[in-house]
């Protein structure tokens, strides 16, 4: 039986990876075309596939917590998780509204979702390290 912890991240792990793999095929495909006409079309079309491989691969990152939370300790699992959230939103999120938008200036939040990421992956290794 999942606890609560394993639930949510396993239902936020495949939200995300839906959600990634749509958008990826969306970039792929459907923006190619609306975006051709465009002289930073290949700058959007690359952040795009940015923020669409960081979604996926942090949305696979929430399964591995997911299947971790019995192993380490909880409250690293919940910072790491909840902070991979977060820096999916903001990092992917600030890299696909610029594509569409072309305002570079979203940009400036694009870090501090990457710190975000970067600190889950820090709670991840910590709990990993106290883990008896």
């Amino acid at each position: 039986m999942l606890t609560l912890m394993q639930r949510f991240l396993l239902m936020a792990s495949a939200f995300n990876g839906f959600l990634a793999v749509a958008l990826g095929a969306f970039g792929a495909h459907g923006l190619k075309s609306r975006l051709a006409s465009l002289p930073d079309a290949a700058q959007r079309l690359g952040w795009w596939q940015t923020a669409s491989d960081y979604h996926l691969f942090h949305a696979l990152a929430l399964g591995l917590l997911a299947l971790s939370c019995e192993r380490l300790p909880g409250g690293w699992v919940r910072f790491a998780g909840g902070s991979m959230l977060v820096g999916m939103a903001l990092f992917s999120g600030s890299l696909y509204a610029m594509t569409l938008s072309g305002r570079t200036g979203l940009g400036a939040i694009t870090p501090f979702g990457g710190l975000g990421l970067l600190l889950g992956w820090i709670a991840l290794g910590v709990g990993a390290w106290r883990a008896s």
